[in-house]
């Protein structure tokens, strides 16, 4: 199962190169035209849809089913190929966990979870001035603890972990305010916080990490402000031992993503954020392996002063857009 796609790929060479009878090799004819699709087929598909179906599947489906006939005929598909796209699909979902959406993955490589973002995020946008949004990821987990403003969500940190130099370089205090689109604070808006460990692993991949490190959820003040201790984000490579991996280096493409620091910030009357800040040191900003980076996220952290509790610091305000 592990072998699919390189399988496939050697089924395509095989089935390809035997020529039929009739002068086709597997659906192209050897003079070069295509063999004739029955024309009525997809519209048979489409209009198998009952009356009484949910409004907006009813809506998609048909445009759903011809782009996916068009793709076949396209490509001239073949059954090994489809059941080989198969068992990839199915290989995802065995994957997948409450820690690891291996299917969310795969959509982030193809830059399909990027392309549905800035497509919701527009449509639902009432003003220029809101912090764009960015992809959720795969590894978000929805019950981090609160913690009161101006505490840190690194635990455990000690000289005996192996990452414990690279944590006191990049300890980072963080500090902002959550605004309304009309410049007004917004008093008890919830900030949701999460990166990885300076070893590029979020703490779900990484038993020696505790649980719920460097994640957390801050109420802002009166002032609509938060603040927090982290880490400055360190790039990592997204996971390759699965079949969203096995794709990637196929394509002969890297795994790698810019160091960012994940955010979701929600407050009562405005609609939740889901972002990412991108570190403007990192070499990986302009070649994002999930194509999630935008320029107004890009972020800069300057040297911080008289605080032996963070080496850097970022300011950062997040302004939500009303229901």
């Amino acid at each position: 199962m592990g072998q699919m796609i390189p399988d496939l790929a050697a089924t395509s060479r095989a089935t390809t190169t035997k020529i039929k009878p009739n002068g086709t090799s597997n659906g192209i004819n050897t003079a070069g035209k295509k063999c004739q699709h029955d024309p009525t087929f997809t519209q048979k598909v489409i209009a198998a849809t009952g009356p009484n179906a949910n409004p907006r599947l009813a809506q998609i489906f048909p445009s759903l089913v011809r782009h996916l006939h068009d793709f076949a005929r396209e490509v001239n598909l073949t059954v090994g190929e489809w059941s080989a796209a198969v068992d990839f699909l199915n290989d995802c979902g065995k994957m997948s966990s409450d820690r690891r959406n291996e299917t969310q993955l795969l959509c982030d490589i193809l830059g399909l979870e990027s392309l549905v973002d800035e497509i919701t995020s527009k449509q639902l946008a009432t003003s220029t001035t809101q912090t764009p949004s960015a992809i959720l990821g795969p590894f978000y987990r929805s019950d981090a603890p609160f913690l009161p403003n101006g505490t840190s969500i690194v635990q455990g940190l000690s000289p005996s972990v192996s990452w414990y130099e690279k944590a006191l370089e990049d300890s980072a205090f963080l500090s902002g305010k959550v605004l309304s689109t009309d410049g007004k604070p917004i008093e008890n808006a919830v900030v949701d916080v999460w990166h990885t460990a300076p070893n590029g692993l979020y703490e779900q991949q990484d038993s020696d990490q505790p649980e719920m490190n460097f994640r957390g959820r801050f109420r802002t003040d009166q002032q609509g402000r938060y603040a927090l201790y982290a880490l400055r984000p360190v790039p990592y490579p997204i996971p390759d031992d699965g079949p969203a991996g096995r794709l990637l280096g196929l394509l002969d493409r890297h795994p790698n993503r810019p160091g960012h620091i994940h955010f979701i910030v929600s407050a009562e009357g405005h609609r939740a954020l889901t972002t990412q800040l991108y570190d403007s040191r990192d070499r990986w900003v302009d070649d994002d392996a999930v194509f999630a980076v935008k320029d107004e996220l890009v972020v800069r952290f300057e040297p911080r002063e008289g605080d032996p509790g963070a080496r850097w610091e970022l300011g950062y305000d997040f302004i939500l857009g009303r229901c």
